[in-house]
């Protein structure tokens, strides 16, 4: 406790409350079962700064979460050196992934980012409309044959937003290695996640049934990044794209990409970016799809609002970028799904310097959590907040919120670099699917859980009706 300048006015320090445990293991249990909705607890009986802590004395691990908008921004931008990618979880991302762009951290992450900002530009993303497009009409093609017009559109949409990202970072090496992603992502980012939520974990190299599984799946996924990376090089010097089409994809341009300051990528930095483009690019776009596609077949008003302004928009023709910005209803669509469902519902960081945060002080050394999952329900922004409301997106209703009241691609100098081509990517597929189709919900709720990004738990079945027919 401090004396403030004014007499009589005392400004407290208070400790970081506790969000109580099981007296042995403390919120282990919550934490493993359901950890999203410990923290929505945590908020609601103790504050916008809490502490939580797991695991049998000994080996206790403590949380420190900040759940306000206001502190949200202090831990991401306006005070971001104190709060750094340090912890065991990212680590473990390191291992598997490689040290690109999620995971690196000082002047590896500046130069990466410099080197490849100019291939993210708003004008650079909106060339890859046509891949978009071209992978969704495959998916609306098939959907003919869907038995009894049942589709899963977590599984639907998880399998076309892989298919576009492979197409934009391979071109037309898609079919190989959207094969091996399909087949080894799993395995390694479930891999991940156990050991970087585990209190102690043994050496990878031990010749254990998990260890050598994960070693097979990153053996099998490097090695097809390796054999396209390889090509891609030899091309990067050559002028214009090759003659099979394959020197116009991101890689090609990854592979070119180069300063006189910072150089250029090397085989395996070049690996670690396609890496975490392939994870990042393909996941947290899916899980907007999924969670819109769903909303919307649960609330039929807004889903005939959004297909009305794509027919008064579209016609019949393909959507392109340009109609990103005349499509506000289903952009609002979407910003509301990931109000919802963020795809990335837990940002961890490690606190390198103590730092007071809504008059509690994180002291150094901290494991430190911001929540999406959290603050997007925060009731003092979000009135009614599990209610599915696009509207809440309109301009003037944003300007009424602080910044971080809303934050599904972080913020601060490590936002998500592919923000824009989410958006692009997430409302192209919408509009050419929803001037399709019509969808009825089967599955009221859908289970989640926090993994590298959020995962469905079970199906996300919808009826499909075709429209024209």
């Amino acid at each position: 406790m401090a004396i403030g300048r004014n007499a009589g006015v005392v400004d407290t320090d208070e400790e970081v409350p506790l969000f109580p445990g099981a007296p042995l293991l403390g919120s282990l249990q919550d934490l493993k079962s359901d950890s999203l909705g410990t923290y929505l607890r945590a908020q609601q009986q103790r504050g916008d700064v809490v502490r939580v802590s797991a695991g049998p004395p000994g080996m206790r691990a403590e949380l420190y979460c900040v759940f306000s908008p206001e502190g949200a921004q202090q831990v991401l931008a306006s005070e971001a050196a104190n709060f750094r990618k340090d912890n065991s979880f990212y680590q473990e991302v390191r291992d598997s992934l490689g040290n690109g762009l999620l995971t690196s951290q000082d002047e590896d992450y500046l130069r990466q980012r410099r080197l490849v900002q100019p291939l993210f530009t708003r004008r650079r993303v909106d060339g890859y409309a046509g891949a978009v497009t071209a992978e969704t009409a495959s998916v609306i093609a098939a959907w003919e044959e869907a038995l009894d017009g049942v589709v899963d559109v977590s599984d639907e949409m998880t399998h076309l937003a892989l298919r576009a990202v492979t197409r934009i970072l391979f071109g037309t090496d898609v079919e190989a290695a959207a094969d091996v992603v399909t087949r080894c992502f799993p395995v390694i980012t479930e891999y991940v996640l156990r050991r970087g939520y585990s209190p102690a974990n043994i050496p990878r190299h031990w010749p254990t049934p998990g260890n050598r599984r994960a070693a097979a799946a990153m053996d099998e996924l490097y090695g097809v990044c390796d054999r396209i990376i390889g090509q891609r090089r030899r091309q990067a010097g050559a002028s214009g794209p090759a003659a099979d089409g394959t020197g116009d994809d991101l890689l090609t341009l990854l592979a070119a990409a180069r300063s006189a300051d910072d150089g250029e990528f090397d085989a395996d930095e070049l690996r670690n970016q396609v890496l975490i483009f392939l994870l990042a690019g393909h996941e947290t776009t899916a899980t907007s799809l999924c969670f819109a596609l769903h909303l919307l077949a649960r609330h039929p008003e807004q889903q005939d609002r959004a297909r009305e302004e794509i027919t008064a928009v579209l016609g019949d023709r393909p959507p392109q970028a340009s109609d990103l910005d005349r499509l506000p209803y289903l952009s609002r669509v979407v910003k509301e799904a990931m109000r919802l469902y963020p795809a990335a519902p837990v940002i961890g960081r490690k606190a390198v310097a103590a730092t007071r945060i809504g008059g509690r002080t994180i002291p150094a050394g901290a494991d430190v959590i911001v929540a999406p999952w959290v603050t997007h329900r925060h009731p003092e922004h979000w009135p009614d907040p599990d209610r599915f409301d696009p509207d809440r997106f309109t301009p003037e209703a944003e300007a009424g919120r602080p910044r971080y009241a809303w934050f599904p691609f972080g913020g601060g100098p490590r936002a998500c670099i592919g923000q824009h081509f989410s958006m692009l990517e997430s409302v192209i597929a919408l509009a050419m699917i929803l001037r399709t189709y019509g969808f009825e919900a089967l599955d009221a709720e859908i289970p989640v859980r926090a993994g590298i990004t959020l995962r469905t738990e079970g199906p996300a079945r919808c009826r499909v009706r075709r429209l024209d027919r």
